[in-house]
């Protein structure tokens, strides 16, 4: 069966293919394939010069990150191929929007290159906007190079609106922080 190719990456459908699992992250799973993953799903952003800490974090950076939240992954055929972390309000923090009580946040969104444009992306974003929910938040947050255009469109197009630019010391461009009210089915506020 042959696909065609999305001229948008980050147009995905509402539901993604049933043969892949989401799951909380495992001990038995390789924080190694992790960073693998993250690396070659960011890549396309680092070729554009875009330092993203995930781009080209080790293995030990990867831990803490995960280590600072909720990690899940998706698997399919025994192999990871999506991941996400999420952090509870309490856990946020770093900015002005973070700092704020009831903001929960997540990072480290990465979908395998081949399989984006499959709503893997999408059902992990739904995940941790449940998270979110369930944890008393009000608002899911994160942020972006504010040069990750065909990005920010596709949060914009699942309710997310600008909140605040920040300046991260550990990335090279100045990025947008987006957040999503996750009290009510309206999505923005």
């Amino acid at each position: 069966m042959t696909t065609a190719r999305r001229s948008d990456r980050h147009e995905e459908p509402s539901a993604p293919d049933p043969s892949f699992t989401i799951r909380p992250i495992a001990p038995f799973d390789s924080l190694s394939d992790i960073t693998d993953l993250l690396h070659r799903a960011y890549a396309p952003l680092r070729q554009q010069g875009l330092h993203y800490v995930a781009s080209n974090q080790d293995e030990a950076t990867t831990r803490r990150r995960i280590a600072r939240g909720e990690c899940y992954v998706v698997e399919c055929d025994r192999r990871v191929v999506g991941t996400v972390t999420f952090r509870t309000a309490r856990e946020t923090r770093g900015c002005e929007w973070y700092d704020r009580a009831g903001v929960a946040s997540f990072e480290q969104l990465a979908v395998e290159p081949p399989l984006q444009g499959r709503g893997i992306g999408g059902a992990l974003v739904d995940i941790v906007e449940q998270k979110a929910r369930a944890t008393g938040a009000v608002e899911i947050s994160l942020d972006t190079s504010e040069k990750a255009e065909s990005l920010i469109a596709w949060y914009f197009r699942r309710g997310y609106r600008f909140v605040q630019w920040v300046r991260w010391e550990v990335v090279n461009y100045r990025s947008v922080v987006l957040s999503k009210d996750v009290r009510g089915d309206s999505g923005v506020v």
